[in-house]
């Protein structure tokens, strides 16, 4: 097969697809992401956050430690970490750039915040359905089947 064969380009931009640089395991970075995401969309720290998540990443995540969190781990520390000190634009990478300083206002936030996390009412394997509320206002995401993948946000 020669780079310029029609088939190695196809397995060229199906790697591209699949092989992105992530800060750690990919599920607790894909909450991570959710949670920067909405906020960045909210304009502010949400003071009460609803998560609902598949089965398939509560298995994932409820043990993994979080990286740039200072220790923390499982879903809560995953979420607020991409609140409080994510760059959603870094996607995956998106808490790769959190200060030490961050750490002790993660884990305030994490024990603070009205968060509620539930399974997914739905089949898929990987489904991330966030809402975050800023008094009155509300954001809406939802992320499914790959860890980018934003399918709504309201």
């Amino acid at each position: 097969m020669q780079r310029g064969d029609h088939l190695y380009q196809q397995y060229l931009n199906i790697l591209k697809e699949e092989l992105r640089p992530a800060m750690g395991c990919t599920e607790p970075i894909a909450l991570a992401y959710a949670g920067a995401k909405a906020r960045q969309v909210l304009g502010a720290i949400p003071d009460k956050v609803r998560l609902f998540v598949s089965g398939n990443i509560i298995k994932n995540v409820k043990s993994v430690v979080v990286p740039n969190t200072g220790g923390l781990h499982g879903m809560a520390a995953a979420l607020c970490a991409g609140i409080v000190a994510g760059d959603a634009d870094r996607e995956l990478q998106v808490i790769s750039n959190v200060p030490k300083d961050s750490h002790p206002k993660i884990k305030a936030y994490m024990e603070s915040v009205d968060l509620d996390i539930q399974p997914a009412y739905s089949d898929l394997v990987f489904d991330v359905d966030v809402f975050e509320y800023s008094g009155e206002d509300c954001v809406r995401l939802r992320i499914i089947n790959h860890h980018t993948n934003i399918v709504i946000i309201e």
